[in-house]
């Protein structure tokens, strides 16, 4: 079955970088969408950045555009999520999950309902 493995969360000063990595297993992504969805306290989740792993097409969200960067390495079979310039509001449980999406899609990457498998989340905090 499939199975997404978060990791490289933490503690960081604001301004500061964190790399996280999710190991991915079980099926061949490449008709895939692969994204990184936050949710913060009291807040609805929320996709951040994501890539078509087949084509490596990405997308990411304006809060955090400039900042975050999505890749895939398909020798480890992991997407990592690149953050720098890290902000208090970007404290939150990070997800990694996936889209079922033969070609790229926009629309799908960027939607939460899109996303049928899910990792167990690892949490960023951010402090001032």
């Amino acid at each position: 079955q499939v199975q997404l493995v978060e990791s490289g969360g933490g503690l960081v000063q604001a301004g500061g970088s964190l790399r996280l990595s999710c190991a991915a297993s079980g099926r061949t992504f490449s008709n895939y969408i692969m994204g990184w969805i936050r949710q913060a306290p009291g807040k609805e989740r929320e996709v951040v950045a994501a890539v078509h792993w087949g084509s490596d097409t990405t997308y990411s969200a304006d809060s955090v555009k400039g900042r975050f960067t999505i890749s895939r390495d398909n020798t480890r079979n992991t997407v990592y999520l690149e953050m720098d310039s890290l902000k208090r509001e970007d404290t939150a449980v990070y997800y990694c999950a996936a889209a079922f999406s033969p070609v790229p899609s926009d629309i799908a990457a960027l939607d939460i309902a899109s996303y049928r498998f899910w990792g167990q989340g690892t949490q960023v905090t951010v402090s001032s």
